[in-house]
């Protein structure tokens, strides 16, 4: 097991090619997935990704509208392809979303959210645990961290290792695996 820690201040902003908002990228596995946080600070549509199943988490803002899809309160999730043509209206003001993006076929992922204190066993070959809000006192097996938000912590060959956490704040729980292919 590897665990490593990301601090949401040193994660380096890159503009969108639509200038709608920014992304950075949180943690990626090459042709399999890619986590970012994005701000999105005005309507259009979002980019076309081929071949990818997208997960979005409002976690800052008002709201948005997606299409179909309505996010308007925060840990709110919406599930869409990547081919689908998604035109993103804010309800009021900028919004910050946790975006997970895996390429279908080569991984799968879920998403889960825990409040502090709270236990789990996390069954998965990575986990990235998101502090979403507030602050947080995380172990991973003997690993412990601190939190606060936007901190990730990840944790590579993470089958059956127990997390604890604890503090005032919520933790997002994205789980990935890649998918064997023959």
């Amino acid at each position: 097991m590897n665990v490593s820690l990301i601090r949401g201040i040193d994660l380096a902003a890159s503009p969108w090619k639509n200038g709608g908002g920014i992304t950075r990228e949180v943690a990626t596995r090459a042709h399999a997935w890619r986590v970012s946080i994005a701000d999105i600070d005005r309507p259009g549509p979002f980019s076309r990704f081929d071949g990818i199943d997208r997960v979005l988490v409002l976690l800052d803002g008002a709201g948005l509208m997606l299409d179909e899809h309505a996010v308007m309160h925060a840990f709110d999730v919406a599930r869409f392809t990547g081919e689908s043509s998604i035109e993103a209206r804010l309800t009021d003001g900028p919004v910050r979303v946790f975006n997970l993006m895996t390429h279908r076929g080569a991984a799968r992922a879920s998403i889960d959210f825990r409040r502090a204190p709270a236990s789990r066993i996390v069954d998965a070959e990575t986990v990235l645990l998101h502090c979403a809000q507030g602050s947080l006192d995380v172990r991973v097996g003997q690993a412990r961290v601190t939190l606060t938000k936007m901190d990730t912590v990840r944790v590579d060959a993470a089958n059956d290792v127990e997390v604890e956490i604890q503090g005032d704040g919520m933790l997002l729980c994205a789980s990935l695996d890649t998918e064997n292919q023959s």
